[in-house]
């Protein structure tokens, strides 16, 4: 496995209340989430791909080796923190992807939260039942 002692880019990716740590060191394209390789750890094809978008915005395909921590939220969410993560890993590696980054939309921290549930209410928008007789 990777050591500390090995030079890496590091950043955090947030999505809805998935956190991902996630560190890109120079290698050959391999992904490992949580001890796990990708294919073990997503079922879903478009879960990869949304993983690997940087990478293709980028023209950095193959170049860097993922090791990343992901923790909270549903697979979706972590794809999508992830993500996030890898954008702001390839931005410290070399600033100049900073406008295709951008432009694509993967720095941008994704604000959607789950709405709290208020008193009165079944959920956070739904009411009780409504009994005219």
């Amino acid at each position: 496995m990777y050591t500390s002692a090995k030079p890496y880019f590091y950043g955090t990716g947030r999505r809805k209340s998935s956190t991902a740590r996630v560190r890109l060191y120079p290698g050959t394209g391999s992904i490992t989430i949580n001890g796990r390789d990708i294919d073990d750890y997503f079922g879903l094809e478009t879960l990869k791909l949304i993983v690997n978008q940087p990478f293709g915005v980028t023209n950095t395909i193959g170049k860097f080796d993922i090791v990343c921590t992901v923790r909270g939220g549903g697979i979706s969410g972590q794809a999508g923190a992830i993500r996030h993560g890898v954008a702001r890993a390839l931005l410290a590696s070399d600033a100049e992807l900073r406008p295709s980054l951008k432009k694509a939309g993967f720095l941008t921290r994704d604000p959607r939260m789950k709405e709290r549930k208020k008193y009165g209410l079944k959920a956070a928008r739904r009411a009780p039942q409504f009994s005219k007789r």
